[in-house]
This record gives C-alpha cells, sequence and structure tokens, in this order.
C-alpha cells in the first residue's frame, strides 16, 4: 500500500484542483524558483522521494495549510521509510485503523483539517514569502516572455487564493499581493489578446482593492483597463479615477504614469490644453518618484517609458518641444536596446513622422519593426499598426510587413 504521506500530498493537489505539472508550478511560484518538476512531484506521490523541510514549507504554503502540521508527517514519513514500513512490509494494525478511518490518507488528512478548524494560520515567512513573490513577478515582466510569465502569474494567483482563508492577520497583505497579482495576469492576458479574461482579472483586482482598503491597487487596475475600455470617454474617466487613487505619500511613480496616460489620451481626443497640463504634472511627480522602491507593479515606470509618453503626446499634438524629446529618448535608449524599448521605439518612430522627420521616422520604423518582431505583444501590435499608416508611399513594404504584423 501507498505511505500515507504521500497519500497526503496526493490529497492536497487534487482538492486544489491541480495537475501535476500545475503543483510544480504553484511551489515554484512560491518559491520563486524554476526547480520543482512534474516528474518531482509524481516521486512524492509515489514514495519514491520525501521533500526536505525547506520544499515542505513551499507545499504547504502553495496548498494553504499550516507548515509545521505537513513538516510533522513528513517527518513520521522518513521514520517510516527508514524502517523499511512501506507498501507490503507496513503494520497490518496500522493498515485497519486507517481503513477504518475512511482511507489511506484519512488519518492524516483528518489531523490536519482538526488543526485547520482550530484556526491555524499562516504564519509570517509564508506571507512574506507570498507577498514578495508578487512583487518579484512584476520585475520579472521586464524580461520574461508574455506566455511564460502568464502561467508562472496564474500558478501564484492560485497559490494565494488557496492561503487567503487562513491569512490571519496577514489577510490585508495578501489581499492587496492578491490584487496586484490578478491585475498582472490581466496585463498578460490583454497582452495576448485575450480581453474577456483580462477584463475579468481587472475586476476582481478592484474588488481587492476595495476588500483591503487600498486605493492605489484600483488604480492600477483602471490604467491597464483604460487600455482596451470601450471609448475615449470611459478611458479618460478611468484614468481621471485612477490619478484620484495615487494621491498621496509613496505613490510619486503610480501618480507619473497614471497622469501620463491621461495625457497620452486627452491629446489622442484632441483636448491639448489637458494633455500638456497632465504631462507636466506627470514630469513633476517623477521628479520626487523611485521606481524602484515604491509600489512592486511600477518598476516598468522607468525613463524609458516616461520618454515614451512625452513622445506620444508631442507627436499627437504636433508641439515643437518633439524634437529635443526625440533626441533625448535616442540618446537614452543608447546602442543597446533596453527592457521596455520596444514601445518607446514604436511612440519615437509614429512621433518622427508625424512632426514631419520623416528620414528619421522611417529609420526609428525599421529598428522598432524588428524589435516588435523579437517580443510580439500587444502593444506593440498596436503601434505597428499606427506606423504604417503614417509611412510615406515609397515605404510600402515596410508598411505591408508592419500591418501583417499588427494583424
Amino acid at each position: 500500500m501507498p505511505d500515507p504521506f504521500a497519500d497526503l500530498l496526493l490529497r492536497l493537489r487534487q482538492d486544489a484542483g491541480r495537475t501535476q505539472e500545475e503543483q510544480a508550478e504553484a511551489i515554484n511560484s512560491v518559491s520563486g524558483r524554476d526547480t520543482m518538476t512534474r516528474r518531482e512531484i509524481s516521486r512524492y506521490e509515489n514514495f519514491e522521494n520525501i521533500p526536505t523541510n525547506h520544499t515542505i514549507g513551499h507545499i504547504a504554503a502553495a496548498c494553504g495549510v499550516p507548515f509545521e502540521e505537513l513538516q510533522r508527517e513528513a517527518k513520521a514519513a522518513r521514520a517510516r521509510k527508514g524502517k523499511g514500513h512501506t507498501n507490503a512490509g507496513e503494520n497490518q494494525d496500522a493498515v485497519k485503523r486507517r481503513t477504518l478511518l475512511g482511507g489511506a490518507a484519512a488519518e492524516l488528512w483528518g489531523r490536519l483539517a482538526i488543526a485547520l478548524s482550530k484556526g491555524s494560520k499562516i504564519d509570517s515567512p509564508s506571507a512574506g514569502a507570498f507577498i514578495d513573490r508578487a512583487a518579484e513577478l512584476h520585475v520579472q515582466e521586464l524580461n520574461l516572455s508574455t506566455r511564460r510569465l502568464q502561467s508562472t502569474v496564474e500558478s501564484h494567483l492560485d497559490a494565494i487564493t488557496a492561503a487567503l482563508p487562513r491569512a490571519g492577520e496577514h489577510e490585508r497583505a495578501l489581499t492587496i499581493a492578491a490584487g496586484e497579482t490578478a491585475a498582472l495576469a490581466g496585463w498578460v492576458a490583454w497582452d495576448l489578446g485575450e480581453h474577456d479574461k483580462a477584463d475579468a482579472y481587472y475586476k476582481v483586482t478592484s474588488q481587492c482593492a476595495t476588500t483591503a482598503g487600498h486605493p492605489p491597487l484600483r488604480a492600477l487596475a483602471l490604467t491597464y483597463s483604460s487600455y482596451g475600455a470601450s471609448t475615449p470617454k470611459v478611458e479618460l474617466e478611468f484614468l481621471f479615477q485612477a490619478a484620484s487613487d495615487v494621491r498621496g505619500h509613496g505613490n510619486a511613480t503610480a501618480a507619473a504614469w497614471v497622469l501620463g496616460r491621461y495625457a497620452e489620451e486627452a491629446a489622442a481626443a484632441g483636448d491639448e490644453m489637458g494633455a500638456l497640463r497632465a504631462l507636466e504634472r506627470a514630469r513633476f511627480a517623477y521628479d520626487f518618484a523611485d521606481h524602484t522602491s515604491e509600489q512592486a507593479w511600477v518598476r516598468f515606470v522607468t525613463p524609458y517609458r516616461m520618454d515614451s509618453l512625452a513622445l506620444s503626446v508631442y507627436g499627437q499634438l504636433g508641439r515643437p518641444e518633439l524634437t529635443a524629446t526625440a533626441d533625448t529618448a535616442v540618446d537614452r535608449l543608447g546602442d543597446e536596446l533596453p527592457d521596455g524599448g520596444v514601445v518607446v521605439l514604436g511612440d519615437l518612430a509614429s512621433a518622427l513622422l508625424r512632426g514631419g522627420d520623416v528620414d528619421q521616422g522611417v529609420y526609428a520604423s525599421r529598428q522598432f519593426a524588428a524589435a516588435a518582431q523579437a517580443k510580439p505583444n500587444t502593444m506593440g501590435k498596436d503601434r505597428a499598426s499606427t506606423i504604417a499608416a503614417l509611412l510615406p508611399d515609397s515605404e510600402q513594404e515596410l508598411s505591408r510587413h508592419l500591418r501583417q504584423f499588427a494583424s
């Protein structure tokens, strides 16, 4: 017969509704490392191997059960394995006892269930691991492929969801971390063209913000949502509310991003005064910002991204500030394209073409086409479509290539 601890690990995975591969991803999400595999989960469940205490902690967090309880059962399993009390060699009285309790795993699971019913909660290290991992994922957005990021983000959201009922004193912090993870899941889904899925994630992010009483989290959902809003009016309404949600100390980078997005959409709507005022406020906020030490989800608001927003605004409005801003953006990009540089190149190319600098605009468009092909995403495709419409007749081949990429 299989060992009761192996049965317990199997039951934990099944109760979470996961395949072995999904269980491995959930554990990797908690640990922050891609070391757990489906094969190793299978080895645990077949009692070919017993996880270390370090891994036990990650399994407990991923399944939302107390670490101490799971650790105690693992210790007992190691003792049984050491004495050879496995499979056919196990004491028949123990087999009968577990059978009476309703199955091989019932005794162990029953003890865990009792522990949970007595109010066992997620401990501080586990809560901290969830929160740190949520923050790390927002940083990884800059260098992971969208498809790979989606699997990782959704696994972590699954793990936090399992832990929330046992959050105890950490409930608010974990709710915020869950909302931040859901927002990133929504953004990734939108980037992959799964817009209905993205909307659902944004809605649950806003619910987390309300539950936790944390307005900046709603600002994150609203600003992401603004990219796919149904009308320009709705976009501006989302961004106006988001700007209100990030007022106050510790939100300078978030405010710069939200106001920059408002400026971009106001420019697209033809509101020159509103766009310039919002861009000025965004730049002022960014002067006091530190995108590496505020909320994790503002890591992408780099100086490159601020250049991109300014280029978008000045290009759409045909402002004279465009030339100097373009020069600054090119100098900042340098010879090696940084993370997030695809969007900057796209905004640079379209801004130059709108501003009448055709030669430089075409040059930037070619650079953008190569970079966007290497790192395809929704924002890149959107900019490809815009650039294709602005290119001169002499660049029909490049225009056709960008249209095909955008479709």
